[in-house]
């Protein structure tokens, strides 16, 4: 180790094909600053700024509060449940990112942040991908190429292999130990191709949902919508709805932000790790916190169960159906035991009884 070190700082030469000098830094033991160990041979190559830290933990905190509560008090269940888990998640990649301003070597706080902060969007994601179901379902599913119920069987099947992918990859990464150059390489390819992945199911939902959106806008305005019926009529008037206008295009920029970000993650992946795209604080903090935190905050303060109250209500009723169907089951193991019970103690409903009979039983 030590002699890896040294030939990193006197002979950078020397180093193995494809390390750079932070690499070699970096797979000696460091855990402080110190001649070998430098501030520019850590992976991000800088001290993460305390202060913007701070207000992207708290800004996590106050989405994920928001959301949690907009989510429970409206039974939008699912939709709160990854909003809340990807704001949590951000929150520990930011608050794991301050003490690294003290100590950038500081493994496990380092290893923390780049996990929490790469998988958190893949979970904010699925909010996302879970409105388009129910704008078609709202206003007109004959005219989604898709049937509506099938679109989360589809993009968040997807979404949730381009976590795995991610969590792979860093695991790949993270278990190359002191000298296996070659396996950290190919766990930094399966994170490109994670997040690159997650691109293209982000531009997929982007051309699908707007594909929708074009055929509705053009249902509407056709001459063929005159004469609808009253649900046909209450599409037409929830298409027009302040209230529903504003929450798609809430999710619309929100969409619009995490794609970004995700873009930027390839390009900062692509160098590999200590690369300048990955060592530049700035750009950072604009593509990939205030991206993520900007779309956290919109989908927590611009909920559906205050401005699309048909999804709320549709995610409501499915709560309430499954909630029954369990319910039910667990009646009818429940009379299926007293049942079986019963007919173990009466003669009438079984013969697991050994009372003898008596002599009017004998001669009837």
């Amino acid at each position: 180790m030590l002699d890896l070190a040294a030939r990193a700082a006197t002979a950078p030469d020397s180093l193995p094909p494809g390390v750079n000098l932070t690499m070699a830094a970096s797979y000696k033991t460091c855990t402080e600053i110190n001649a070998i160990c430098t501030i520019e041979r850590t992976t991000l190559g800088y001290y993460p700024n305390v202060g913007i830290n701070y207000f992207f933990a708290i800004g996590f905190g106050i989405a994920g509060l928001a959301s949690f509560i907009f989510g429970t008090w409206k039974r939008t269940w699912s939709f709160m449940a990854y909003l809340t888990a990807g704001c949590m998640l951000e929150l520990a990649g930011y608050g794991a990112r301050i003490p690294l301003n003290t100590n950038p070597w500081n493994k496990a706080a380092f290893e923390t942040q780049i996990v929490a902060i790469i998988l958190a969007p893949t979970l904010i994601c699925v909010s996302v991908y879970l409105t388009l179901k129910h704008v078609c379902l709202a206003l007109n599913p004959a005219l989604s190429r898709v049937r509506p119920h099938l679109y989360p069987f589809i993009f968040v099947p997807a979404d949730v292999s381009c976590l795995l992918l991610q969590a792979i990859g860093g695991g790949l990464a993270a278990s190359a130990g002191q000298t296996n150059f070659t396996l950290l390489q190919h766990g930094n390819r399966v994170i490109i191709a994670g997040i690159s992945l997650q691109v293209v199911v982000l531009l997929f939902f982007g051309l699908t949902a707007g594909d929708y959106a074009f055929r509705m806008k053009k249902w509407v305005a056709s001459s063929s919508a005159e004469g609808h019926d009253e649900g046909q009529r209450a599409a037409v008037e929830l298409w027009g709805n302040k209230r529903f206008r504003t929450f798609v295009y809430a999710v619309t920029a929100a969409y619009s932000m995490i794609l970004i970000r995700c873009i930027y993650r390839i390009a900062e992946m692509a160098g590999g790790w200590g690369n300048h795209i990955m060592q530049d604080e700035p750009s950072f903090i604009v593509l990939e916190g205030f991206m993520i935190l900007l779309a956290s905050l919109i989908l927590a303060f611009f909920p559906p169960g205050i401005l699309f109250p048909q999804m709320a209500m549709a995610m409501s009723k499915s709560a309430a159906k499954k909630l029954a169907a369990a319910k039910k089951s667990d009646k009818l193991k429940g009379e299926s035991g007293n049942l079986q019970t019963s007919a173990d103690e009466d003669p009438e409903l079984g013969t697991g009884s050994s009372r003898p009979l008596t002599i009017d039983e004998k001669h009837a």
